[in-house]
């Protein structure tokens, strides 16, 4: 399907910039600031040396990289009606990592990463706490790439899946966990693995979906780690301008001066821009590669730096620290976009000039969350006047939904759908009742954390929290200079996990499936 004008316009305005800030900026840009930054597990290689930035290194220090071995499932089109079509099947990738399962003899536990709204080779890396622990648990581990992403498409290609809104009609979270309940039996049966505990894991997006499938089929999965999963980020359960709340408090925790000069930044530029030649003289303080065509090229690209580096605001550089130290230790004399400027090259280093604007193509994950975005995934994001240290930009369900009209014809987003297809408003009574084995942890300084759940249910359904945790971090490999918290996070975490596992093996014995 084309991308309607405006669409390609601010693709191709800051196409040049890692996947990562762009989807943040896509996400917040004007008319359609409401619609929420991606979640990702892992941003991408970008401007510092942070921890975040994960690539083979970690499998390579952490073990052998070729025990992963790359597999594919004949996958069902369509899992919910029995037209003829809906038995076709798509080629579904995963991956297996073997190298310490104790095998199903002994009925050694497979732990499966429930993928997210990304291809599956970044999930991999990102979910370094799968590979520190399965020597502790022996177990097989499982990674399952999302449909619609990397290489699981349906419909041969790419460009056949994305045609139009009758291929992507099978492009929804539903579908997803049943894609990963019907792989999963697959390869228990293929293993003689029938009697093996499966636990599932997942980040962000994948962790919302890790604790849908614990809550879905919990005949398949024993229990969940559902890591910085804003499962609560819909409809009002949770105000509206939460994760722009979060970023605020983030950088006024750094520094009080610094969340002042970046309140003030925005009329800064206002006013700028209202003088003669103020987009020429604001293309010139920011040392842009090239001309600005508007204050939004600018202001897009400032916001969505900052919400990026708040969301992964990962020890031990703390990013945040890092551009508010930058911003109040300006030279003498500064203005208010001085000190901006001097945030900016904190992170991103001293250059020639920065490309705020440019040209490029296409993105085939940007596409897949805007149609999440557009139909199910709508979580209403934004901000009123004097409530952060944003302009205001409140959530409008109109501007909304005019703007995935724009996208995809006749298609009509649902903001209830996720509460009334998993829940979510009282969900500790609704919880308590039946629900069990499942881990929500989060980090308290990731904006997304406020659509979490941060308190304990019950005592199987269990909230693990850490103050200057950031998203997903809990889910990333060890490292030897982790703070004490994190590790204390993460070994928390697999306590309770072996406990479902001691409590699933003693009821197999006894004759007792509860779990």
């Amino acid at each position: 399907m084309a991308p309607s004008p405006s669409l390609r316009r601010i693709k191709s305005q800051y196409f040049y910039l890692p996947q990562w800030l762009l989807l943040l900026i896509i996400a917040t840009w004007r008319p359609a600031s409401a619609h929420p930054p991606r979640l990702g597990v892992v941003h991408k290689k970008s401007f510092t040396n942070s921890r975040a930035l994960l690539d083979h290194e970690y499998l390579i220090r952490t073990g052998n990289s070729s025990n992963f071995q790359t597999l594919h499932y004949n996958q069902t089109l369509d899992h919910f009606n029995y037209k003829p079509g809906s038995h076709n099947t798509f080629q579904q990738r995963y991956v297996i990592n073997s190298a310490f399962w104790g095998g199903p003899q002994n009925g050694s536990p497979i732990f499966v990463y429930t993928g997210d709204e990304a291809g599956l080779d970044d999930d991999i890396d990102a979910a370094g706490i799968m590979v520190d622990n399965a020597p502790r648990f022996k177990a097989l581990l499982v990674y399952i790439e999302h449909r619609y992403y990397g290489t699981s498409v349906p419909f041969g290609t790419k460009e056949e899946a994305y045609r139009n809104t009758s291929t992507l009609g099978y492009f929804s979270s539903a579908q997803a966990l049943a894609d990963y309940a019907e792989l999963i039996l697959h390869l228990k049966k293929n293993l003689s693995a029938e009697s093996c505990p499966v636990v599932v894991i997942g980040g962000s997006y994948g962790g919302m979906l890790a604790a849908w499938f614990r809550l879905k089929y919990p005949h398949i999965a024993i229990g969940a780690l559902a890591s910085s999963a804003p499962i609560l980020y819909f409809d009002d359960i949770i105000p509206s301008n939460g994760y722009y709340s979060v970023v605020t408090s983030d950088f006024r925790e750094a520094s009080e001066s610094c969340h002042n000069t970046i309140r003030k930044s925005w009329f800064e530029i206002d006013r700028i821009v209202a003088q003669k030649k103020g987009l020429a003289n604001l293309s010139k303080r920011f040392k842009s590669c090239k001309p600005l065509n508007q204050s939004t090229d600018l202001k897009d690209y400032l916001e969505a730096f900052y919400l990026a580096w708040a969301q992964y605001d990962d020890p031990p550089e703390y990013p945040v620290n890092v551009i508010c130290k930058a911003i109040d230790g300006a030279k003498p004399g500064s203005d208010v976009l001085d000190r901006i400027f001097a945030g900016l090259v904190s992170m991103q280093g001293n250059k020639s000039c920065y490309d705020i604007g440019g040209s490029g193509g296409e993105d085939d994950v940007l596409n897949g969350w805007f149609w999440q975005m557009c139909t199910e995934i709508v979580m209403p994001i934004g901000r009123g006047e004097n409530e952060t240290m944003f302009q205001a930009a409140p959530f409008d369900m109109k501007e909304y939904t005019d703007w995935c009209h724009e996208l995809y014809k006749n298609v009509e987003p649902r903001p209830h759908w996720v509460t009334a297809e998993y829940g979510g408003h009282n969900i500790n009574m609704v919880l308590q009742k039946f629900g069990s084995n499942i881990i929500f942890s989060n980090g308290l300084r990731d904006p997304y954390s406020v659509g979490g759940v941060l308190q304990n249910i019950s005592d199987s359904i269990v909230a693990i929290s850490t103050t200057k945790g950031s998203h997903c971090l809990d889910l990333r490999g060890a490292r030897e200079d982790d703070p004490d918290w994190l590790k204390s996070q993460r070994d928390a975490e697999m306590n309770i996990i072996e406990g479902w596992l001691q409590c699933y093996k003693a009821n197999t014995a006894t004759g007792s499936m509860q779990h």
